[in-house]
């Protein structure tokens, strides 16, 4: 019996490859969570903002279903709301800085074979490891 933690991993990485490999075909663009967010919040295009609207309802729609059918994930949060606001900040200056996230670097860039988006990815899972390791050990 296949475990189902392995299942649901499979299957969400084939939906993101999916959803990726369709907006790139049928929109031409890349499915980058941080730059599909900030054009929809400064898109001035009806179509542009559409596409970006419908994909991130579609993020919020799928994170709903699966607390419908499967409850919420048992998350606990350790941390304190400034850390959280100041990680928050530093991500999104980070995606600004790398001129995009994890999403758009790591799963279609590489997949286009982008040695941009091959460095990208590697400082971004570099500077996590160091940023746990600092966290988690020296503080």
């Amino acid at each position: 019996m296949a475990d189902p933690n392995l299942i649901g991993g499979f299957a969400g990485g084939v939906l993101i490859g999916l959803a990726a490999v369709l907006l790139l075909a049928v929109n031409g663009r890349v499915a980058g969570v941080s730059g599909t967010l900030g054009g929809l919040l400064t898109s001035r295009s009806g179509a542009e903002r559409s596409w970006r609207l419908l994909f991130v309802t579609g993020l919020i729609a799928g994170a709903a279903l699966y607390r419908l059918f499967y409850g919420p994930l048992p998350i606990q949060i350790q941390s304190t709301a400034p850390v959280l606001l100041a990680a928050g900040a530093l991500v999104g200056w980070g995606t600004r800085l790398g001129s995009g996230c994890t999403s758009g670097h790591g799963v279609c860039g590489l997949a286009r074979l982008s040695p941009r988006s091959l460095l990208a990815t590697v400082t971004f899972m570099l500077f996590g490891v160091l940023t746990v390791y600092v966290v988690k050990h020296l503080f």
